[in-house]
């Protein structure tokens, strides 16, 4: 096998697991106590079945995109090809900005279970404080060595790391249902009334809007589907299913955490309020040692599987930009004797690992700005569908037959993206971002802006369909 290009080795249960670890990650396991506090579990539940709809019609417009353009970063080259160069590299510098937050916001995750297990020892060595929030040497060592190591199997095997990824994914369900079967069996013994309404001055439909507006963050992860599509051992007929399915799975999962949390929360969510983990205090109180136990396994492969997908999807982000020259060419080389992308995995290692040193508060900055990264990617998803649909040509090649469904299901979730892109930057929404990442997000701006000037002469060499084709190749 040439080492020049990626090998076909991710086997359908590997993106799948990819997908659905990347969605289902720390916030699964600690937010619902925010959740059922500030809008009840009536409206939770109906926040996330109307997310799943949203985010559904946009994953749908993904498996139309990804069938015809079953390439190594596919968000990217949707984006080119239908839009041109410009906004090939708006929507590859939205992606990377989107992955390795979350890249680093799991390295940090994996501190903060370390200090769940073992608080005496993650708090230790106080070196300093950022946005209130200390900063102790063994967390700092420990969210480091996760990255190191994870750079180090992404380099070495993509199929190892894919089955990695699935057996991580088989863990964490089977701990969920063993969380929900426990809390529920407490519930039906015992009874309590569940926390079904929001408190009192919130509105239903203000606190469903709340929860839909988490969507675009709370679903990074299926999207990265498409950004490995070169590396599929299977064949693209079944890519839609699997967006569909890695998109309900997460709902499930998520929803299976919340009722388990209400469950145990019964109407006594006020008791929890000073707990630093609420949603594993009550969990403990429920099921006792053994419960929370099972509990730290989940959220652990939670995290740990959201470090691995998103180290995958960034990389190939970075290895599409470098090929299609928008950023340099350095980033596009395959290792010699692994034939993965090892320059631009230990990018995304070296960028990351900074990340330890401002601390999680600092970092949540950083992330509150990737969903609007993530909503502008579904855009141009969205539109690369809705233009194949209805003229069946993109720069000109023609992919396909217009499809009028498949333009409507495409304008529609043109509409979904914008709409989620509208929830974080409207200054009267539920979701809206804080001035300090509104800071960091225009840092990222003026960076990229930095980079495109730099590249746009080697950007523009080559066409839309060139880089298309050696994308095909990659």
């Amino acid at each position: 096998m040439s080492k020049s290009t990626l090998s076909r080795s991710l086997k359908l249960s590997s993106v799948y697991a990819m997908a659905v670890g990347s969605a289902v990650g720390w916030g699964a396991f600690v937010l619902p106590y925010q959740w059922l506090s500030s809008a009840g579990l009536l409206a939770v539940v109906a926040g996330f079945m109307l997310a799943t709809v949203l985010i559904g019609v946009v994953a749908i417009n993904y498996g139309y995109a990804t069938c015809k353009l079953p390439v190594t970063g596919g968000g990217v080259v949707f984006a080119l090809l239908a839009l041109g160069h410009r906004h090939g590299f708006i929507a590859g510098w939205s992606l990377m900005l989107g992955y390795m937050g979350i890249v680093a916001l799991n390295a940090s995750a994996v501190a903060l279970v370390l200090r769940l297990i073992m608080p005496d020892v993650m708090q230790q060595f106080a070196l300093y404080q950022v946005a209130d929030w200390v900063i102790y040497a063994p967390e700092v060592l420990a969210s480091s060595l996760f990255l190191l190591i994870f750079a180090y199997l992404n380099v070495k095997n993509t199929a190892f790391s894919g089955r990695v990824q699935f057996l991580a994914v088989l863990l964490m369900l089977f701990a969920v249902g063993v969380i929900v079967l426990g809390t529920g069996t407490h519930f039906v013994q015992y009874g309590s009334v569940l926390p079904w309404q929001p408190p009192a001055g919130t509105a239903f439909w203000s606190a469903v809007a709340a929860i839909v507006a988490f969507a675009p963050w709370a679903y990074i992860g299926f999207d990265s589907i498409p950004q490995m599509a070169g590396e599929f051992n299977f064949s693209t007929k079944k890519i839609m299913k699997l967006l569909i399915a890695s998109v309900v799975s997460a709902t499930a999962l998520y929803l299976a955490m919340v009722v388990a949390s209400a469950f145990a929360f019964g109407t006594d969510l006020a008791d929890f309020a000073s707990q630093s983990w609420a949603t594993g205090a009550a969990i403990g109180d429920v099921m006792g040692t053994a419960g929370l136990v099972i509990l730290i396994v989940a959220v652990s492969m939670g995290v740990l599987t959201g470090l691995n997908g998103f180290y995958l999807a960034s990389s190939r982000i970075l290895l599409t930009m470098g090929r299609a020259k928008m950023l340099p060419a350095t980033f596009a080389r395959l290792h010699p004797k692994h034939g993965t992308p090892s320059v631009a995995i230990y990018a995304v290692m070296a960028v990351c690992l900074i990340s330890p040193w401002f601390g999680r508060a600092a970092l949540l900055w950083v992330v509150d700005m990737t969903s609007v990264g993530i909503a502008i990617t579904f855009f141009y998803a969205c539109f690369c569908a809705y233009r194949l649909g209805k003229t069946g040509k993109l720069s000109g090649k023609v992919f396909q037959s217009p499809n009028r469904t498949q333009a409507i299901i495409g304008a529609l979730g043109c509409v979904v993206s914008l709409g989620f892109l509208a929830l974080l930057v409207l200054p009267f929404s539920p979701a809206v971002l804080s001035l300090p990442a509104w800071c960091a997000l225009a840092v990222w701006l003026v960076v990229g802006g930095g980079v495109y000037y730099y590249q746009r002469k080697s950007l523009h060499q080559k066409s839309q369909l060139q880089i298309y084709e050696s994308m095909r190749d990659v």
